[in-house]
């Protein structure tokens, strides 16, 4: 099945109010949905897609689902398992959020392992 963009952003506002306030301090722009596909440049078309960034710029500090990204990774699964993916990518993105508080980056290292590894074995 596939949620129309309402239905995801619904489920969204759902999954965020079940994390605790304390993660939500300093996060000024809160949880956002966007409805484009966000593909990651670095790999060929339809290999790798980005669900979701947390941003600190002069905006603020903010995290970004994209509803396209997660309908072309997860079209065909069903409304439980796209609940568990974007609560899965919201607690991600709030670690993020997390350790840039804290000045940490252990999640943004482990990330960009798993990129530079995914890249030389599906990239081009």
């Amino acid at each position: 099945m596939t949620p129309t963009y309402d239905q995801m952003g619904n489920w969204l506002e759902e999954i965020a109010a079940e994390f605790p306030d304390a993660f939500f301090e300093d996060l000024d722009g809160g949880i956002q949905l966007e409805e484009q596909t966000r593909r990651d440049e670095n790999f060929p078309d339809g290999q790798m897609y980005v669900l979701g960034e947390y941003r600190h710029n002069m905006l603020g500090r903010y995290i970004v689902l994209y509803y396209g990204s997660f309908v072309r990774l997860y079209r065909d699964y069903d409304e439980e398992e796209w609940r568990e993916e974007i609560f899965a990518t919201v607690a991600h993105e709030f670690t993020h959020h997390m350790e840039d508080t804290a000045g940490l980056h252990a999640l943004d290292d482990k990330d960009a392992e798993f990129l530079e590894w995914a890249l030389e074995e599906y990239g081009d």
